[in-house]
């Protein structure tokens, strides 16, 4: 058929018109699947890095541990409101034994009605308690221990009176003070600078940082003992859970290991994160 026929036949431009409508939207759809091929390996990209982790990659296994985001707080009549829930059964403190109260029970007694002034009688009913726990200032005993010399003419030489083992090895601090100082820098994490404030604002006693710094290190070589027994039996335990992480010490690179066992946590500073730690 001629172009004039083509032209002048109305199926034909129906058909025409039909094939330009299917053209555009091919077209539409092709540029729809583009985008979408895009979305689909950007997916997979961010999925391929989030099953990354220290068995797959050279992540640290301290990395393996992500915290799952936080649900969006409440809003409107959802909302919880401030204080005891409906019913949740009421909690209160229980009072200290009676034998532990040292500060002395003192008694209360109203005569009259605050409402209407009319005077109240006795009623057989127990009183209202209120316990209050106060403390004062913190006790500090300070001993004084005095070695006398004494000549010896054989020796020619003077002779100091030996003072008591307990006296000798602790120096300034006695045993309670430095498990305090010691339960400061330990358990608390606390700085030289802080345990020093904390005794002179609230102990009461001036002790200088590098004081504290021996009193530590006493400490330590006191446990390096029981370290070295915990650090042997390890091997013996069953089961262990067990991690690391870096960190810099006086610029070199090293390692804290943390051994978790039913009984005890041992943790161990190495300069390798390898297996044979």
């Amino acid at each position: 058929m001629s172009a004039e026929a083509k032209s002048s036949c109305p199926n034909c431009q129906r058909l025409q018109a039909q094939l330009e409508v299917q053209r555009a939207q091919f077209e539409s759809l092709q540029a729809q699947l583009d985008v979408l091929q895009r979305t689909v390996t950007q997916l997979q990209a961010q999925l391929a890095a989030a099953r990354k982790d220290s068995s797959t990659s050279s992540k640290p296994p301290s990395s393996d541990i992500v915290k799952p985001p936080q649900p969006p707080p409440p809003t409107g009549q959802d909302r919880r409101k401030i204080g005891g829930q409906p019913g949740h059964p009421k909690h209160e403190r229980v009072l200290v034994p009676l034998e532990l109260v040292n500060g002395g029970t003192h008694d209360h007694f109203v005569e009259l009605c605050p409402a209407c002034g009319h005077g109240l009688q006795p009623t057989a009913a127990a009183p209202h308690v209120v316990q209050q726990i106060e403390i004062h200032t913190v006790p500090l005993t300070i001993e004084e221990h005095c070695s006398h010399p004494g000549w010896c003419p054989h020796c020619q030489t003077v002779r100091y009176a030996p003072l008591p083992v307990t006296i000798e090895r602790g120096g300034l601090v006695g045993p309670r003070l430095t498990t305090l100082i010691a339960y400061l820098k330990g358990a608390c994490h606390a700085s030289f600078s802080t345990i020093r404030t904390f005794l002179r604002d609230v102990v009461q006693v001036t002790i200088s940082r590098g004081q504290l710094a021996k009193i530590i290190g006493k400490v330590t070589r006191a446990l390096e003992q029981p370290f070295q027994e915990l650090l042997e039996d390890l091997p013996a335990r069953a089961r262990l859970n067990i991690d690391e992480t870096g960190h810099k010490q006086n610029g070199d690179r090293m390692w804290t290991w943390c051994f978790r066992a039913s009984l005890y946590t041992l943790f161990k500073i190495d300069p390798t994160r390898s297996a044979d730690v």
